[in-house]
């Protein structure tokens, strides 16, 4: 150690240091919002729509926002666990 410094000194690089280095692997890709909306709601509209009409005659009576109250959960829990998955592993050639 030095005294004015107060750090130990660094080695110096070495040629074969540099010639021994692995290259950090390429960032993946961050994929397009337009392209990823696109495909999510390619996914959830029929999700909604098969929803909706599955939903409507067994709540004949009920009011707009009670139904949406029952169909909300099964249509986010569908896109967290089952849609946006799907898209970013199988369609991610798309995005």
């Amino acid at each position: 150690m030095t005294a004015l410094a107060g750090k130990a000194p660094t080695p110096a690089a070495s040629p074969l240091a540099a010639q021994t280095s692995v290259a950090a692997p390429p960032l993946a890709r961050n994929p397009r919002k337009t392209r990823l909306a696109a495909l999510v709601f390619l996914a959830v509209y029929p999700l909604v729509t098969v929803l909706m009409m599955g939903l409507m005659p067994l709540t004949p009576n009920w009011p707009l926002p009670l139904r949406t109250l029952v169909m909300v959960p099964v249509v986010v829990i569908s896109m967290v666990w089952a849609i946006i998955p799907f898209i970013m592993s199988r369609l991610r050639h798309l995005l």
